[in-house]
């Protein structure tokens, strides 16, 4: 059943992630048709109607506030108002605070139309070059080291490309997490989409954190593309509970050696990086990689 005839409706309008060429006349035409314009931060939306030659109300519906004003905003909207939702930038309720307002609104059986727009997530997959036909979103890692490992590790057996959001100062600790993860992957930088100094670093996991610390502080948006699991690696992610404990205890750190020697990691970097993985002396790591690099 449709909205009452009398009920406003919420346009969910997705805006460009960097060059503002990509808003489609769709979105420009939402925002026109609105009584106000809902948005995370008045300041950018402002900017943004403004290079339309837009003026509407601006209503800030961050994440600290959109659950406490979304009734009003209902209210507004069940009495006939047309109110629009945007982002900072890209699709709203994608890693954005605007599920709460489109679960309110179609709670309360108002129309809910999604005007679309760019997405970073996906931009960043396909300039990436890494195999995309499955991907998994996932949005920002968690900010201690610890719970990082944990959930990359709880992600280890998706059978598609991982993606993640990420902020210029805490990169670095997020790349080094993967490299210590998923050191045999290819992994993808993505950041400042669509921008003038828009820009792809690929390679694999720890190669990148290298190149990441060394270039020093990165500006702009981010987003890191995992590359899939490889068979071998997706086959021991799938071995079922209690299985490993059965096996050679070390044969986790065998194929992990291995597959870093495939990979032409130095034997030094292999030691230092999986004993402190598998809490082993690293002098005890090293000679089992001299040992496996001799056979």
């Amino acid at each position: 059943m449709g909205a009452d005839s009398r009920t406003g409706r919420l346009y969910v309008v997705g805006t460009p992630i960097g060059n503002l060429g990509d808003l489609t006349s769709r979105a420009a035409e939402a925002f026109r048709s609105a009584d106000a314009v809902c948005c995370e931060d008045t300041r950018v939306t402002s900017k943004l109607l403004a290079h339309l030659d837009i003026a509407r109300p601006l209503v800030r519906c961050d994440e600290n506030v959109i659950a406490s004003r979304a009734p009003q905003l209902i209210e507004r909207m069940l009495a006939g108002d047309t109110l629009a939702f945007a982002s900072d930038a890209g699709m709203p309720s994608v890693s954005d605070p605007g599920q709460v307002l489109v679960d309110a609104a179609r709670a309360a059986g108002i129309d809910v139309v999604v005007v679309p727009g760019p997405s970073a997530c996906v931009t960043a997959l396909v300039a990436s070059g890494i195999p995309c036909d499955h991907f998994f979103f996932e949005g920002f890692l968690p900010r201690k080291h610890g719970e990082r490992v944990r959930r990359l590790r709880e992600l280890a057996a998706i059978p598609g490309a991982l993606l993640f959001y990420e902020s210029p100062h805490r990169i670095e600790a997020s790349l080094n997490a993967i490299a210590e993860v998923f050191p045999a992957r290819e992994v993808a930088l993505c950041r400042e989409l669509t921008k003038l100094h828009e820009e792809v670093l690929r390679d694999r996991a720890p190669v990148l954190l290298e190149t990441v610390r060394a270039r020093g502080e990165l500006r702009g948006e981010m987003v890191v593309v995992v590359a899939p699991p490889s068979a071998e690696e997706a086959a021991r992610a799938t071995v079922a509970p209690g299985q490993e404990e059965q096996a050679d205890p070390d044969e986790a750190l065998r194929r992990d050696i291995a597959c870093a020697l495939a990979e032409g990691e130095p034997a030094s970097a292999i030691a230092k990086r999986l004993s402190q993985r598998y809490s082993r002396r690293k002098r005890e790591v090293y000679e089992l990689v001299l040992s496996i690099q001799q056979n």
